[in-house]
């Protein structure tokens, strides 16, 4: 028999749409945006021909130097390359330090987590100005001003890594007698070997990128020369340099992406 209508428990509450919440919310900071930049669309509509007629300077991009774009090119690679190199060896060294389940006391532990804040702290750009104006022109200060910043990060990663690796993985590597060395690089670091190589793709794909803006302030490669086509308002040759370093970006984006896809 069936059972009375009015004895039935009641049908479950209907769920919150959080679409108008959201679309509001979205709304409200958007207002804020323009209220507070003080943005006039009236002037960005009255600029639009200004910005239309200035990127068609852009439209025949003269290669006719190509094989120089691309030695300029190789010393941003370089750049990046190297300034990746040395802010592994530097991660690799301090971040043993930085992990709480390594430390040998709070106070080494402490410290080499501050000074991965520190580097952390310092825009890439800011080091390059003060390694140009201490070494010059060149690549150099672009791979020592890349190394000293993404150093704080690749740190960062590793010793948060090293965390989370469980402690019997440590206390059995420990137990066979090894020393605090062969515990970190034997349980440590060949627990995390695959999360470790990712982190550094990742460091090294945001380096070329950084290596081509830091040679605008005179750290060498592409950069240095894209500046001195745009002062000269030579916007043919920018426009190739552009392109050239497009598809190097693009290029390595797409394998760093292929080789995080196999290491996961």
């Amino acid at each position: 028999m069936n059972e009375p209508i009015s004895r039935r428990p009641p049908l479950p509450k209907k769920p919150f749409n959080p679409t108008s919440v959201m679309l509001s919310a979205w709304l409200v900071i958007l207002w804020l945006i323009i209220f507070d930049l003080d943005l006039s669309f009236e002037s960005l509509l009255y600029g639009m021909n200004d910005i239309v007629e200035y990127f068609s300077r852009y439209r025949t991009p003269d290669f006719s130097e190509l094989p120089r774009y691309i030695k300029l090119l190789q010393q941003t690679l370089a750049t990046a390359l190297w300034g990746s190199a040395l802010a592994l060896v530097v991660a690799v060294m301090l971040a043993p330090f930085a992990a709480r389940n390594l430390s040998p006391n709070p106070l080494t532990y402490r410290i080499a987590r501050e000074i991965l804040n520190f580097l952390r702290a310092m825009p890439d750009l800011l080091l390059a100005l003060i390694f140009v104006a201490a070494l010059g022109l060149g690549p150099l200060p672009g791979a020592l001003a890349l190394g000293v910043h993404t150093a704080g990060f690749l740190g960062k990663f590793f010793s948060e890594s090293l965390e989370r690796v469980d402690a019997g993985v440590y206390e059995a590597v420990a137990a066979t007698g090894a020393s605090r060395v062969q515990v970190v690089m034997y349980a440590g670091w060949s627990s995390i070997q695959r999360e470790a190589l990712g982190y550094i793709l990742f460091i090294f794909d945001r380096n070329v990128r950084m290596a081509a803006v830091l040679g605008m302030v005179g750290a060498g490669g592409i950069g240095l020369a894209l500046l001195d086509t745009l002062r000269l308002f030579n916007y043919n040759e920018s426009a190739a340099l552009i392109i050239v370093l497009l598809l190097a970006i693009l290029t390595i984006d797409y394998l760093s992406t292929w080789l995080r896809g196999k290491l996961n």
